[in-house]
């Protein structure tokens, strides 16, 4: 009776290993699965991601920028700058203006006394332009707004996508490690049924798969949280379903920190904005000055009240006369404003310079860490669970050895792939601080973690 059920643990093993092999498989391969062990073919009610299987960071972002409700707001506000102008530098609107003698309405002994004039002003010359000018900078800073929010919503999107990818992953580790723990188990009760084992291992072995089972619960719930958290952006239900996540792509060599310094400095739209309210600012202090000068408002008229025909049609001019004390007041006060939008533009470069400084350092910590758990501390896991797995064979090992090192390859799996969605959120946000996207070479050599 013993020697069979020593027999039918060592069949157990010649099914369990090759089976072992093939989930870890799988595993590497970076295969997707949905959260109930099968392949995504999710509904999609509103049609966006109809017949999708896999959904890329790119069509993400393209579906939230399209379907986001800030960039049309953004798109009508600028409309509006725009619009204003032509409205600056155009020419106020004549006036015209008729009187009457109501005395000498119907009499035969005189004409009807009538007083007809027109009158157009002329600001002085180079006022319209400037007031047009001030108007073009504010709508270019208006549109920088759009292009301010394009890049919040492609960061938190991205982000959440790398949320996304993270928790289907650590999905598939813990199912196929419930997997793998389930065999286990069943090794162990065999064994402990042969007398070859204590009762230790199979009470281990029943820990961990209920310590996997609550993992797994913990993980449909955070799969939620970014299920509703990335349809918020897409403005949809907060359970409308997506398709799966397609693998992120490895590892690619960073620009320079100097070249990442310049294209902030050149693009980032909130230093080109607040670069337009200073061009804004400075013309409406010329126009201030320019304010010191009169307008000239030139007239002609028809006045039938003179008698003598001469006398009648009558033109000319006249000037405002400038109050300097009210003009001094704005120059100081729109000198002042330029002053402190000079300011404001040396602090904000300092600080996008240092998240820029900041961005980068955390990418390269990324990078470090992805090529450590890539290149070295995931083949040692392996390695170790090889050598497991050939002292449990030989008798020379423990079971709880063998979990151990299984547990540890898992375990180690998982945070590679927590290593790749860091790297990623990182990368989104060092796009959002330098105003825009990477221009990131690809990598000829060496394969990607």
């Amino acid at each position: 009776m013993m020697k069979r059920m020593i027999k039918g643990t060592y069949r157990q093993f010649s099914v369990l290993w090759p089976r072992r092999v093939a989930l870890t498989l799988v595993l590497s391969s970076g295969f997707v699965v949905s959260a109930n062990g099968a392949t995504s073919n999710a509904t999609d009610t509103d049609g966006l991601f109809a017949n999708m299987q896999q959904l890329s960071p790119t069509q993400l972002v393209e579906a939230v920028l399209k379907r986001n409700a800030d960039i049309p707001a953004m798109q009508a506000t600028w409309q509006a700058a725009q619009a204003r102008i032509e409205q600056a530098g155009a020419f106020d609107d004549p006036k015209l203006s008729y009187q009457v003698a109501p005395q000498t309405l119907g009499q035969n002994t005189m004409d009807a006394g009538q007083k007809l004039s027109i009158s157009q002003r002329l600001p002085w010359p180079g006022k319209r332009g400037l007031r047009a000018d001030v108007a073009r900078f504010e709508a270019d800073a208006s549109r920088e707004g759009i292009a301010r929010a394009r890049l919040r919503l492609t960061e938190a999107t991205e982000r959440s996508y790398a949320d996304w990818y993270f928790v289907h992953a650590a999905l598939r580790i813990n199912r196929i490690n419930q997997s793998l723990l389930r065999e286990f188990q069943n090794i162990a009760e065999i064994k402990y049924a042969a007398g070859r084992t204590s009762k230790q291992d199979v009470l281990r072995a029943e820990v961990e798969a209920t310590l996997l089972e609550h993992r797994n619960i913990v993980l449909q719930r955070q799969r939620r949280e970014v299920l509703s958290r990335i349809n918020t952006l897409l403005q949809r239900l907060p359970d409308a379903p997506l398709p799966q996540p397609g693998n992120l792509v490895g590892l690619n060599p960073l620009p320079s920190i100097v070249v990442l310094r310049q294209q902030a400095l050149k693009n980032h739209p909130e230093l080109r904005a607040l670069q337009a309210r200073i061009m804004a600012s400075r013309r409406r202090l010329t126009l201030s000055e320019r304010d010191f000068y009169p307008d000239v408002t030139f007239s002609a008229g028809y006045n039938s009240l003179w008698n003598q025909d001469e006398k009648r049609l009558t033109a000319g001019a006249s000037i405002n006369i400038p109050l300097r004390g009210k003009r001094n007041a704005a120059s100081d006060e729109t000198r002042a404003r330029t002053l402190r939008l000079d300011a404001d533009q040396k602090t904000n470069v300092a600080k996008i310079l240092d998240a820029v400084q900041r961005a980068y350092e955390q990418v390269r910590e990324s990078e470090h860490v992805l090529t450590l758990y890539g290149d070295r501390l995931l083949p040692l896991a392996e390695e170790n669970l090889a050598a497991a797995q050939s002292d449990y064979e030989s008798g020379s090992g423990g079971f709880l050895e063998l979990i151990s090192a299984e547990k540890n390859r898992m375990q180690t799996q998982l945070q590679l792939e927590q290593a790749k969605a860091d790297y990623h959120r990182r990368l989104a946000t060092l796009k959002h601080t330098i105003g825009g996207p990477l221009m990131l070479q690809e990598r000829n050599t060496g394969s990607n973690p």
